[in-house]
């Protein structure tokens, strides 16, 4: 005798309830996801299937599905299926330090691909947050950010030309450009000015970053200051949010004390 299919009993059954039927199966499915029984890289069961042990609609488990793959949960390989997406690599936003050196702590290999080096006129904004005349120029490096064989960041640093024409002589390849600026150049950071946002990837990027044109990625612009007060260079990070991720702790201020009785 046949019995059912393992995954048939692993899901806590919908409840009736104001809570849409699609948002019931996406949790059922993250809960799964979040505890490990369906473990990175695993096939998710079909749809057809999902329908039937929740006894819902196609259209409900394509919702519930879509919404759990608009936040990089899980991907979908055509001909093959759902699947449970890679975990991500995080990087701590609470710290000043190198890309390289925050993935070499937590075990994982960087390799950098330097896509330019070069000296063009610098943008009004570039030249604002570098504090250099707008008719100057500046130093600009390109390169594309791999974690563990896979591409993750293309960033687009901006210095000043003497400082970026001394850079062009350093193995930025392997090596983080903070670490380079602080060990090698005797030139001490203090911290730095982040703004985060988002933005669809063009041809340039999508190429850059192994994915389809208009994927969504972080956009982050990082501004680096000195310990003497002033700024040293100015980056444009783009980042993939299905694979990589950043993480903040964000402490509550105590509040005034309130008068005692």
């Amino acid at each position: 005798m046949t019995g059912q299919p393992a995954y048939m009993n692993v899901f806590r059954a919908l409840e009736t309830s104001a809570i849409p039927l699609y948002s019931q199966v996406r949790e059922r499915l993250r809960e799964r996801i979040v505890d490990g029984t369906y473990e990175p890289e695993s096939r998710l069961p079909a749809e057809s299937e999902i329908s039937a042990i929740f006894s819902v609609s196609r259209i409900t488990v394509r919702q519930a599905l879509a919404d759990l793959q608009n936040e990089g949960l899980i991907v979908k390989v055509p001909g093959k299926g759902t699947f449970v997406a890679q975990a991500r690599t995080t990087q701590d936003l609470a710290q000043l330090e190198g890309f390289g050196e925050a993935m070499a702590r937590r075990g994982h290999t960087v390799l950098n691909r330097v896509v330019s080096h070069l000296t063009v006129p610098a943008e009004p904004h570039v030249a604002s947050q570098l504090r250099i005349a707008g008719s100057a120029k500046a130093s600009e490096i390109r390169r594309v950010r791999h974690v563990d064989d896979q591409p993750v960041s293309f960033e687009v640093a901006y210095l000043a030309p003497p400082l970026g024409d001394r850079l062009r002589g350093e193995n930025l390849a392997e090596r983080d450009i903070f670490a380079i600026l602080e060990t090698d150049y005797d030139l001490p950071l203090s911290h730095a000015d982040v703004q985060i946002g988002a933005i669809s990837a063009d041809a340039t990027l999508a190429k850059a970053l192994s994915v389809e044109p208009g994927t969504a990625l972080l956009r982050i612009e990082r501004l680096t200051w000195t310990a003497n007060g002033a700024p040293l260079a100015f980056e444009y990070l783009y980042v993939r949010g299905d694979v990589f991720q950043y993480t903040l702790r964000l402490p509550r201020r105590a509040g005034p004390s309130l008068p005692r009785s």
